[in-house]
This record gives structure tokens, C-alpha cells and sequence, in this order.
């Protein structure tokens, strides 16, 4: 190795891993040592949170896959998985020293730090995208990130608390559901109770303290259990292994503070696992079981004969001990087992190779399926619900008529059912049967049952528009919109033009000859359309909701685009420039513009400034003067440089004068009975106006609370903030911008 380096400093625990794998002949231990220097002397002046050098980062990576049996290429892709994005080293170095395996592979988890990109949706959704572009050309990219985002969050403590609630809510959302979907279950575990452990500690320090009190006769009702279960099964099936567990944090957590349940009233605490040689043993050990305990009615899957689209396969029964203590019982053979534990990971492990079967490709199917939807989407807000919609964990199973299986999100409709077939079908629906019997297009779908899609038989039918606020699955939302934007692009174009005249005029947006087309192409631009009419068409179908981007038009608008200046604010911009007055007068509002008396003022909607912020002032023409926070996305850095200087004005608060002022803010907990109660309870208490509030459901067990108060300032909304912060399942508070 290196010799500069004087490993007595510390330790990054290499030397143990790489112990290992020299033990292990199906590793090329020289090119692992290679990247290990590589990535130590590149990371050498960098340290993390904690205070410990970087290296103990991609060490600790490399370790967890390498714990997995992931091969070379992944090892030394996860040691070197922070070095294009941290230091100077770039991907074609990687590539020619280690191959393009391995530069695909960092490439894929190299995060797109270097794009400038509006909002954090932006990012995220940019980041996701490629992530699912690079798993779509290899799977292992996302095993190395799951990794790296395992070993991130076992060390979140380190993190400020904001971004330890950012963190783990991304882990809860994309990468714990992409761990399940891949079948991985000791990441999806893992990464959820840590998540949870951050989101919610008090309902995960009382999870933990019910496990622990039952844990001493948890342990000895399990031991019984498994010693009864072996004596009466060994006789009977040879090479057959017996073993218990608890169920995870988070998986109590679902059912108890999502779901409503009692922790008594969970069934699955306990499991009992049973693995034997082959399938015929699965069902005979399922016959011994249920003949020695009570199975309990409705809680028996067969996950065999029905496998998950993560290949996941066993038997799960839940039955009575003769005690009246409820368990589960999972039976599978050793090849289900080691797909279960790993899932896609047993690729490698067991030596099976890359696509070395062929339900290796059609597990993956939902990768490309999900990046089409993605790259369908209109904006990075649709994107990034979309993926979160359906990465989610809950599944349900519905059976063609065929008896084909079809999984879905919990939650899905006919109509998901249908576009999950093909978008033909579900383009030319008219109606369904679930069961044989008629239902309408909006009913939900349950596990086991049977759906009948009824189509026309004309080729020009098509959806509603109407489908696409019952639709639950990106898939369908983006097929319905793809039909809309191919099918009926004139009808499309007109209405999305008509429907922003109307705003224009409802605005009072007036332009002279030919100044409307330019000014809306330049707006079109900017939200990423090459042509007007394709943005005009993405209002008609839907794709762009205008009543969003009103506030940016009207600014934009104003500050560049408005026809003649009125001879009043005219007049005042002449005596500014010639007589050079300082003058201060306090306006209405509570704000001290230089130069300016008199004059009236708006705050702008795009940033809603507070009293106590830094604020600068532009005159509005024929509107007064509009009061902009100084770091608004609106206000630009230099202004000396922006195309009117001379309208933006001084402005600062009064603070002889008291102002009350409106914010609104978007409050996001876990969604339980009486969390708006305590929202509101706890701002009346604080004796806080609320002008509206708002609040719904959003994904996985969660909801989101919009409300607009009144506050006196800054320092008063923070405390306003941190007040509903220490709201028992609030776990994120943001002010909102337009």
C-alpha cells in the first residue's frame, strides 16, 4: 500500500475488510487495494460530520456490499463512489484505470451537483431521473447507492436536525420502497427504522420499550413454539431449519400509528420461519402447522404460486398458540429464502451472474416503466409524486379473467387496472366488472380480486379528462395525458390559449401589436417548451396548471413587458434622477421607501416579505410600488445590471411601526387522528389568526397542512415555527414561495 500514509492515525477499518477479501478468490484483491489508495488519497484533506476522515465512508460502503457477495465492479465502484462528485478526479481517469464498468457505475451515483436548478422538487426529481437511467442500463448502481444511503443514515446523528428529517423522509419515500421492490429486505428494514427513529422518535422510543418489556417472554414463547414445530416436522421433512424473529420498528409503527391498531391487535410480532428443500416440503410442512395451532381465517397468502414482482416467494399463515398468542409462520424453500433475504442481490451471491435468469430481466421491467412515466411528466413536482406513487410498498393482486395477476399500489382503480394491461385497453374503456358484477370507474380494487375491463369497439374512442383525478398510479396518468397530447393537440392548443387570455385579461396583462406572442414564448421557455403552441397545449391537456405561474408572469411582466409608463410614476422617476433626494418618509405598510412619498404599496406575492427581512422596493407601473424580499428569486443579485435599475427603490421596515403581515406555511406530519386538531389548538393557544388552512392526505401514511396566519415578523414566525415543530408527528415545516 501507500507508504506516505501513517495508518496508526486512525483506523478506517479497511485492513479487516480487505482480510476478507483476499480470502476470497473470486475478488481481484489488487485492484480493490488500487481504488482503496485512490479514493484515500482523494479524499485525504476531507473529513464528515462526525469529525472522521472521509475514507471511513466508502469503506464502510464497500463493506456492507461486499457483506451482500456484490462482485468487483460494485466493490470498487462504492470506494470510489464520492470521487468524481468530491474531488478532482473525473470519470475518464475512473474509466481508463478501472474499466467502464465501474466509471458507469460511480457515474449513476454521482449526484448532478453542477446543474443549477430552481427548487429542491427540481433537484430531487433530476437526481431520481438519472438514478433510474443508469439502473436501467445496470441494476448495481442502485445497490451501491442503497448502500451508501444505509450507512448515511446509521450516521445521521451528526447531521443538523432539518436535514435529518429531510434525509429520512427521502429514505422513507424512494429508497426504502426501492430496496422492497428489489426485494432486498435487510436495506428495507434497516433504512426504515432508521427513518423512522428520526421522523417520529417518540413513537419509536415506545415501540421500542413495548418489544423490550415483551422481549424476555417474546423470546420464550418463540423458543417453545420453534421446539414444538421441530419435533413434530424433522421426522417427517429431512434438512429442514427452524428459526424466529420480531418484527421491525417501522412494521409496528405502519399498523399502529398509521393504521389505528392496538399493539395487541398485531398479529405478525412474532414469526416462526421455516425453510425446507422443495416446494412439495412447503406444503406438507403447511399441513403439519395448521394441524398443530388454529390458522386464523383470511390471514393465509401463497406467495408461491403467486410470487411478488419482486420474486418474492413463501407461504405465510397466521395461527392461534394454544395459548391464544397469534404468530406467523413463513415456509419456503432455500433457493426462495436466499432471494427473499437478497433479492436482486442473490444475482451476485449466488453466483447466478448478471441476468443470469430470465425473470432477473422481467424483475426489472418496473425500472424502464417507471422512467418512461418520469419522462413523461410535465414538471418535476409530477415526476416526483409519480415515483413516490408507485414505489409504494403496499400492493395489492388483481386477476385477470385469464387468471393473469396484475399488482397495483394500494389504492388503485379500474382504470389503473386497465392502463397496467395495456394503454389500448385502457384507452378504449367504458366500464368494468369486478367479480362479475358491474362497478364504476371509480372504485378501488382489493387482493384476489377478479377485474373485467369492458371496451369499445371504436378506434377513435379515448379517456376522460376526469380520469386523471381517479387514476392513483403514474403509469396511468401519463398514458391518459400521452393520448390527450397526441389524439387532440388543436383542441388542446385553443383551449390552453383561451384559458391564458382570460388570465391575461383577469390580470389586466395588456400588450401592444405583436408583444403577446414574444412574451408568451419567452415564458414558454422558461418553463422548458421549445414552442408556444406546445406550451399553449400543455394548459389545454392539464400538463401545466397557469394559476401557479401566474404570480412569476405578472412580475415578469411588469418589470419588462408593460406597454407605457403612466406620466405620473414617470414624472417621479425624472425628479429622482435630477434632484438626487434622500428624502425617508414612512409609507402605509410600515415600510421606509428613499425618494418615494406617498406612493402605494403591495407586497409581492412571490416571496410575501416579513417585517425584520431584507426588502427592496420596484416600481410597478400604474400600481405603485412593490415591496420584494432582497433575496426573492424575482429581485436580481446585481441590480446595476438588470434591464431598468432605476425602478428598483431602497426600501427597509419601520420599526416604530407595528405590522401584522400574512405567511403561509405547509406543515407535513404523520397522519394520525387529531394532528390538525393540535395544529389549530396549538396556534389559538398562541393566539395566532389563521385566514385558511387546508389539509389532505399525501403518500404512505402521511398528510400535509397549508395554512396562511398572520405574524408580526420574522422572529415571530420562527417562534411560530418551532412552536409546531414540538407537534407530536410533525416532521417538516416550509414557508411557501409562489
Amino acid at each position: 500500500m501507500d507508504e506516505k500514509y501513517n495508518y496508526e492515525e486512525y483506523n478506517d477499518h479497511f485492513d479487516e475488510f480487505f482480510a476478507e477479501v483476499k480470502a476470497n478468490s473470486s475478488y481481484d484483491a489488487e485492484k480493490i487495494e488500487s481504488a482503496y489508495i485512490l479514493a484515500r488519497n482523494a479524499h485525504k484533506d476531507q473529513r464528515r460530520r462526525s469529525g472522521e476522515p472521509y475514507i471511513m465512508h466508502p469503506v464502510a460502503v464497500a463493506k456492507i456490499l461486499f457483506d451482500f457477495g456484490m462482485d468487483n465492479e460494485c466493490i470498487i465502484g462504492a470506494l470510489l463512489h464520492d470521487v468524481v462528485e468530491d474531488t478532482s478526479y473525473d470519470l475518464d481517469y475512473i474509466g481508463n484505470v478501472f474499466g467502464s464498468d465501474v466509471a458507469l457505475l460511480v457515474d449513476g451515483v454521482t449526484k448532478l451537483g453542477q446543474i443549477p436548478l430552481s427548487t429542491r422538487e427540481e433537484v430531487q426529481a433530476e437526481n431520481i431521473r438519472k438514478m433510474f437511467i443508469a439502473m436501467n442500463q445496470d441494476v448495481r448502481v442502485i445497490i451501491i447507492k442503497l448502500a451508501d444511503r444505509l450507512h448515511n443514515m446509521r450516521t445521521l446523528q451528526h447531521m443538523p436536525e432539518y436535514k435529518q428529517r429531510e434525509k429520512s423522509l427521502e429514505t422513507l419515500e424512494i429508497y426504502a420502497p426501492i430496496a422492497h421492490r428489489l426485494g432486498i429486505r435487510a436495506f428495507k428494514e434497516e433504512l426504515e427504522d432508521l427513518a423512522i427513529q428520526y421522523l417520529d422518535p417518540i413513537a419509536y422510543k415506545e415501540i421500542e420499550n413495548n418489544l423490550s418489556m415483551k422481549k424476555e417472554e417474546g423470546m420464550t414463547f418463540l423458543n417453545e413454539i420453534t421446539t414444538g414445530i421441530s419435533e413434530q416436522i424433522k421426522p417427517i421433512i429431512k434438512n429442514c431449519q427452524i428459526s424466529s424473529r420480531v418484527k421491525s420498528v417501522h412494521g409496528i409503527f405502519r399498523k399502529v400509528y398509521i393504521k389505528g391498531k392496538n399493539f395487541e391487535e398485531i398479529y405478525d410480532i412474532y414469526a416462526v420461519r421455516i425453510i425446507v428443500d422443495s416446494v412439495i416440503d412447503c406444503y406438507n410442512a403447511l399441513g403439519i402447522v395448521h394441524d398443530m395451532f388454529t390458522p386464523l381465517p383470511g390471514r393465509f397468502k401463497d406467495y408461491i404460486s403467486t410470487p411478488k414482482p419482486n420474486m418474492y416467494q413463501s407461504l405465510h399463515t397466521t395461527v392461534l398458540s394454544k395459548n391464544g398468542i397469534p404468530f406467523e409462520i413463513q415456509i419456503r424453500t432455500w433457493d426462495m429464502h436466499r432471494t427473499a433475504e437478497y433479492g436482486i442481490a442473490a444475482h451476485w451471491k449466488y453466483k447466478l451472474g448478471k441476468g443470469g435468469k430470465d425473470n432477473f430481466d422481467a424483475s426489472l421491467k418496473w425500472i424502464n416503466r417507471m422512467l418512461e412515466n418520469g419522462d413523461s411528466a410535465d414538471n418535476a413536482e409530477d415526476m416526483v409524486s409519480s415515483i413516490k406513487g408507485d414505489l409504494s410498498i403496499e400492493e395489492i393482486y388483481v386477476f385477470t379473467p385469464k387468471g393473469d395477476v396484475k399488482s397495483l399500489p394500494k389504492g388503485a382503480t379500474v382504470i389503473d387496472f386497465a392502463y397496467a394491461i395495456h394503454s389500448g385497453v385502457g384507452n378504449r374503456m367504458t366500464g368494468a366488472k369486478v367479480d362479475g358484477r358491474i362497478v364504476p370507474l371509480d372504485t378501488v380494487l382489493r387482493t384476489g380480486q377478479i377485474c373485467e375491463v369492458l371496451t369499445s369497439k371504436q378506434q377513435n374512442k379515448g379517456p376522460s379528462r376526469d380520469w386523471l383525478s381517479i387514476v392513483k398510479t403514474g403509469e396511468a396518468r401519463s398514458k391518459i395525458r400521452a393520448w390527450f397530447k397526441k389524439e387532440r393537440r388543436d383542441e388542446n392548443i385553443s383551449e390552453g390559449k383561451a384559458t391564458l387570455e382570460h388570465e391575461f385579461k383577469r390580470n389586466y396583462l395588456r400588450f401592444e401589436n405583436n408583444q403577446l406572442e414574444k412574451f408568451v414564448l419567452k415564458i414558454a421557455e422558461r418553463q422548458h417548451f421549445s414552442t408556444a403552441e406546445d406550451f399553449y397545449a400543455a394548459i389545454g391537456y392539464g400538463g401545466v396548471q397557469i394559476s401557479r405561474l401566474m404570480p412569476g408572469i405578472k412580475d415578469e411582466y411588469n418589470r419588462n413587458w408593460r406597454q407605457k409608463e403612466e406620466p405620473e410614476v414617470n414624472s417621479q422617476l425624472k425628479v429622482n434622477k435630477i434632484d438626487k433626494v434622500n428624502r425617508e418618509k414612512s409609507s402605509t405598510g410600515g415600510v421606509i421607501v428613499e425618494g418615494i412619498d406617498n406612493c402605494l404599496l403591495n407586497m409581492a406575492r412571490c416571496c410575501n416579505p416579513l417585517p425584520g427581512e431584507n426588502i427592496i422596493g420596484f416600481i410597478t407601473r400604474g400600481h405603485g410600488l412593490t415591496i420584494h424580499r432582497r433575496d426573492c428569486k424575482n429581485v436580481p443579485a446585481d441590480i446595476a445590471l438588470s434591464p431598468e435599475p432605476e425602478r428598483w427603490v431602497k426600501a427597509r421596515w419601520d420599526s416604530n411601526v407595528h405590522v401584522d403581515a400574512r405567511s403561509t406555511l405547509n406543515v407535513y406530519a404523520i397522519d394520525r387522528d387529531g394532528v390538525v386538531l393540535d395544529i389549530t389548538s396549538t396556534l389559538a393557544g398562541a393566539r395566532i389568526k389563521i385566514h385558511s388552512i387546508n389539509a389532505r392526505p399525501i403518500n404512505d401514511g402521511n398528510c400535509l397542512t397549508t395554512m396562511t396566519i398572520s405574524v408580526n415578523g420574522r422572529e415571530h414566525l420562527d417562534s411560530v415555527i418551532k412552536m409546531l415543530n414540538r407537534i407530536d408527528g410533525v416532521y417538516l415545516i416550509e414557508r411557501t414561495e409562489l
